[in-house]
């Protein structure tokens, strides 16, 4: 296993986390609201794909990771080391985040009121049921890796994949963010339910299970499609 490519997986998650907490923290609440969210996560993974993709493929996700293992993309050997990378780096971008909080008046309740507000969930906070919350995941993150597994496909247009993918995930969070917050990814799911607790923690299993389903659906019918 390539030591620089789990370095690459873990920044790159690393930014992922650190755009969606930072603007859900900071811009949202300025005015940025939900289209400012889902702009900045979708640019994050843009810009993180061209910067280091070339490096481990730029998955970033572990629904990502086990979605091209289903294409026959990515080495099902490697997938856990990749994920371990994908999570750590979300942790250790909300753990900056949990510092960053505790410098608020209030502390402690700062970091956890926040971590709550933006962790994924349903029920009370979102109105949703957990159907509705299992549904879009998996819907959402199988449209992810089709257009990840078409626009990396060798009849695509050269160097156009990583616009392709953030956009989509950009479009997918618009969707989705009244709902669960949305996942697709459970590394991001993870990093603030760690923080977070309670509701966000016992719930994390659905934003793990789901997305990798979808993933898993969505790298299947890519491949079909492709025909690879």
């Amino acid at each position: 296993m390539n030591a620089k490519a789990l370095g690459a997986e873990f920044i790159g998650t690393f930014a992922l986390v650190t755009a969606t907490c930072g603007a859900a923290l900071f811009s949202a609440p300025s005015g940025g609201g939900l289209v400012g969210v889902s702009i900045a996560i979708g640019l994050s993974v843009l810009m993180m794909a061209y910067a280091v993709g070339h490096v481990s493929g730029g998955h970033f996700n572990p629904a990502v990771t086990l979605g091209l293992v289903a294409a026959g993309r990515f080495d099902a050997s490697k997938a856990p080391l990749y994920i371990a990378a994908q999570v750590l780096g979300g942790i250790a971008a909300a753990a900056i985040f949990s510092i960053i909080l505790s410098g608020q008046v209030g502390g402690g309740k700062v970091v956890f009121n926040t971590f709550a507000a933006i962790s994924n969930t349903f029920g009370a906070k979102g109105g949703f049921s957990m159907t509705s919350a299992i549904l879009i995941e998996v819907v959402i993150t199988a449209l992810f890796l089709i257009v990840i597994v078409g626009s990396t496909s060798k009849g695509a247009p050269v160097g156009f994949a990583p616009l392709a993918i953030g956009v989509a995930l950009m479009v997918l969070h618009l969707v989705s963010i009244p709902v669960t917050n949305a996942s697709l990814n459970p590394a991001r799911s993870t990093a603030p339910a760690l923080f977070a607790g309670g509701e966000a923690l016992a719930q994390l299993w659905v934003f793990w299970v789901a997305p990798i389903v979808g993933g898993i659906i969505g790298g299947i019918i890519g491949r079909w499609l492709q025909d690879e």
